[in-house]
């Protein structure tokens, strides 16, 4: 159980620090938090590790927290900043991704150590790269719509969770169906295709709702700030 025990402590870790780094910055500490986190769950995914008996892959709860990070600024902000917040998210992941699809054309020198390694974790399939951007501005895109519309019709902040794990839940299962749809359809028998899509949504499912007590928290940090 140390994977496990030790995914639970990651998540609180990962969590505990946006809020940390939008308690002492505030909402460009956020829009900061959002480019990092889209760039690091890029280069987590590479990892694979097995979880309550089965394969899965990091960079759900970092690529999780980003989508925390846009619903905080669509409570807090309004809808404008959380669509600027994501278009940042999908400049800063294009800007990775052609920078270092350019640095690995470089000739190594023959003492050179970095570049096998660099191979593994940029030089990636284009499929994996095509799919992973179009399902992170499709799905943030829908997040923030989404969190808009229940905002709009369920405004208390009794109805927070709702706004949070409705908008989360439903837009990270469309980011799991359109990357696993690009990324790996056709390339894996369609029983294997949908256990990987199963497996990667359940895992974005639970990180959704943990991050729930951290979206009252920093709702709570704001409300304290104003008075």
């Amino acid at each position: 159980m140390f994977n496990e025990s030790l995914w639970i402590i990651f998540a609180l870790v990962n969590f505990s620090m946006l809020i940390i780094v939008y308690r002492i910055f505030g909402k460009p500490g956020l829009f900061v938090w959002i480019g990092m986190s889209t760039v690091i769950a890029n280069i987590q995914v590479i990892k694979t590790v097995e979880l309550i008996g089965l394969t899965a892959t990091l960079g759900n709860i970092i690529y999780g927290t980003a989508f925390l990070a846009t619903d905080i600024l669509n409570e807090k902000y309004g809808k404008k900043d959380a669509k600027k917040a994501v278009w940042m998210g999908f400049s800063t992941l294009i800007a990775m991704t052609i920078m270092m699809q350019l640095a690995l054309k470089f000739q190594p020198h023959p003492s050179d150590i970095a570049q096998e390694s660099l191979m593994t974790l940029f030089g990636i399939v284009p499929k994996v790269a095509i799919g992973s951007l179009i399902a992170y501005i499709v799905s943030q895109y829908f997040d923030v719509w989404i969190y808009s519309k229940i905002k709009r019709l369920l405004p208390d902040e009794k109805y927070l969770w709702i706004r949070n794990n409705g908008s989360t839940m439903v837009s990270q299962l469309l980011d799991s169906f359109i990357f696993c749809f690009i990324a790996f359809y056709g390339e894996y028998p369609i029983n294997i295709w949908l256990e990987i899509f199963l497996t990667t949504y359940v895992i974005k499912f639970i990180v959704a709702a943990i991050d729930t007590p951290f979206l009252y928290l920093a709702k709570r940090m704001h409300i304290q700030k104003q008075q």
